[in-house]
């Protein structure tokens, strides 16, 4: 878990905390805590109290995004970092439209994992 660049931080329009995701889930803390572990849901401190935030765009239904941790293996493969992995995932680009966090959202993550891919060549 790494602190979050300004820059990075501007780019994710909205966060929830760990607590946030365990009442959303209907699971402990800790539950969420794992994901995090292993590497489902990127998490990073911000905020004055250095919190632990998931931006918002990874949950939907109160579940992890369908395609989120497969997408999230491809980069860390790759060698990314996680604020590497959320610059990428949430800068727009013209040609999906929109950014690759929202493709996933709205179950588009067949060319997300797509790219995520070609990006290892």
């Amino acid at each position: 878990m790494t602190e979050i660049d300004a820059n990075i931080d501007g780019l994710v329009p909205a966060w929830l905390t760990l607590p946030d995701i365990a009442e959303q889930f209907g699971v402990e803390v800790t539950r969420v805590r794992q994901l995090v572990k292993e590497g489902q849901l990127i998490a990073v401190r911000r905020g004055e109290n250095r919190a632990l935030h998931v931006p918002a765009d990874f949950i939907k239904d109160d579940k992890v995004v369908k395609g989120l941790v497969g997408t999230l293996t491809l980069l860390k493969d790759d060698g990314f970092t996680d604020e590497e992995m959320l610059e990428w995932l949430f800068t727009p680009d013209d040609t999906l439209p929109g950014t690759p966090a929202q493709a996933l959202r709205e179950n588009r993550g067949t060319e997300v994992k797509r790219r995520a891919q070609a990006l290892a060549v």
